[in-house]
């Protein structure tokens, strides 16, 4: 911490807030810093990498700069439940969201109106037997949009290996369960059968193992006995949203961290 702080003091910058998490069980150390400009107009991010590789390789650091002027580009997916996509787009219009949203692709049609009426590209790329490169279609725009990160708004379809692959650390999910729980398919149903008392939501990194991947937050909702499927399901959905656009947003804030399956989040 001494040695980032002072790195930081010696280019005229001043820290306003600042996060540590020690990870006993493998004795790793991690932290997040914010630090501003005052009175000494800072290096730009390229200069502070070149020298920071010092510091960093000194204490085997592995360590990014992010200016939080610069939005991060993301692209939407969704199917045909546009809740997710909808409460995003309302919180991006609203200046809630700190992100440039390039456009929505999805296998279906059904939210074209939603999406144009915001004024945003829509990508309709159906999921046919004579459409098998669908996926390389998403990673094309992804690379020609220089997309940063990849938000899933209850899109169901299962990404191939290859993608994910592609996508480590920078694909979202929103699974409509509380993983690690009932995965798969039709899991408020399968919550329901069950008779559970809660019930919620996951947000989480995309992998190739299905509804696996590091987890960044969870909402969570009890019920109980009075309530239906249909009541369920309308809890479930509020949850979703709420656990998606707190991940999506922290992501874009740079306030996650990957440690193998699962996250650091410095709210």
């Amino acid at each position: 911490m001494r040695a980032v702080s002072d790195f930081l003091y010696q280019r005229g910058a001043t820290i306003y807030a600042a996060a540590q998490h020690r990870d006993p069980l493998i004795d790793q150390f991690f932290m997040r810093i914010e630090f501003e400009e005052v009175e000494i107009e800072l290096p730009h991010l390229d200069r502070l990498h070149q020298d920071f590789a010092e510091v960093g390789s000194q204490f085997q650091m592995d360590w990014q700069f992010f200016d939080l002027q610069v939005p991060t580009k993301m692209l939407l997916a969704v199917s045909k439940h546009g809740h997710c996509l909808n409460d995003l787009l309302h919180r991006w219009d609203s200046g809630a969201l700190p992100v440039e949203i390039v456009g929505v692709v999805s296998n279906h049609d059904a939210m074209r109106s939603l999406t144009e009426w915001y004024g945003l590209p829509y990508y309709h790329l159906p999921v046919t037997p004579a459409s098998k490169q669908q996926q390389q279609q998403i990673l094309d725009i992804i690379a020609e949009k220089k997309v940063d990160l990849f938000a899933l708004a209850r899109y169901m379809q299962i990404l191939s290996a290859r993608m994910c692959s592609e996508l480590v650390g920078r694909a979202i999910n929103i699974h409509h369960s509380f993983l690690p729980g009932f995965k798969g398919a039709d899991p408020y149903r399968q919550a329901y059968n069950r008779g559970v008392k809660i019930i919620g939501a996951t947000a989480h990194y995309v992998t190739a193992e299905l509804d696996d991947g590091p987890i960044i937050e969870q909402a969570v909702e009890k019920i109980d006995h009075n309530i239906d499927i249909d009541a369920l399901v309308q809890i479930g959905r509020d949850a979703e949203c709420a656990a998606f656009a707190r991940a999506v947003k922290w992501h874009c804030e740079h306030r996650i961290i990957i440690n193998g399956n699962k996250t650091i989040v410095f709210k």
